[in-house]
């Protein structure tokens, strides 16, 4: 199996030795940069060729957001996951809604860090439900209106069957929990979650779970946003 190629972007260099310590003794998984700010993180891109990107937030001159936008901008551009001291933060927020895969707390224990960096690489966003929604609650601010109106022209777009599947997006469902919830089978799901990014011009299930909350699909649907597991 070929390993998974990571990036570390943090401006405090303990902080990125202590990851390279964790991580770099890690099966499968291949240190091939650093960087110490958001500045230096395009042109690394292009001489390592990351799978994924570890982006600290806070940065001197060019912050992890404005990085994260810059790289998925581009083609085939690697999976981001963010490093933040906080759970539910404007700035992850954004980062989330710019395509990054999800975000670890900085004290989260090593072990999650390396099975974030898998999941993240294998495709799958890195946000538990408890997140999803802490972080979704927190989105409901001053522009929710103006955002609603637009997430509800965007979902326009997709059919009955893809509005459900981006709802149990929304909740933070695994394609498996989809596939049984709906009565499809797992290649299904994935097709329609295909789709579902191809129509709204999205990157990642982050995005869509987002989108479908702003869009008050999940009140819609019976299950508020702070219900749940």
């Amino acid at each position: 199996m070929t390993a998974i190629r990571l990036l570390l972007v943090d401006d405090d260099p303990l902080v990125r030795a202590g990851l390279s310590l964790m991580i770099g003794g890690a099966d499968g998984i291949e240190i091939v940069g650093e960087a110490a700010d958001g500045k230096d993180v395009e042109a690394l891109v292009d001489r390592t060729r990351p799978d994924v990107v570890l982006m600290d937030i806070r940065m001197p001159s060019v912050d992890g957001l404005t990085a994260t936008e810059r790289l998925r901008a581009r083609p085939d551009a690697p999976q981001v996951v963010v490093l933040t001291t906080f759970h539910a933060d404007d700035q992850v927020l954004r980062a989330l809604r710019a395509g990054a895969a999800g975000f670890v707390l900085k004290d989260t224990p090593p072990a999650e860090i390396v099975e974030a960096v898998r999941r993240v690489a294998a495709g799958d966003p890195v946000l538990s439900p408890t997140v999803t929604r802490q972080l979704m609650a927190h989105a409901a601010g001053t522009a929710a209106d103006t955002r609603r109106a637009r997430a509800r022209e965007r979902v326009a777009a997709l059919n009955d069957r893809e509005r459900e599947v981006a709802v149990a997006v929304g909740r933070g469902r695994s394609n498996a929990e989809i596939a049984a919830e709906l009565f499809m089978s797992v290649a299904t799901v994935k097709t329609h979650v295909s789709r579902i990014l191809a129509k709204l011009g999205l990157n990642n299930r982050v995005q869509v779970a987002l989108l479908a909350y702003d869009a008050g699909l999940l009140e819609e649907s019976g299950e508020p946003g702070n219900g749940g597991h």
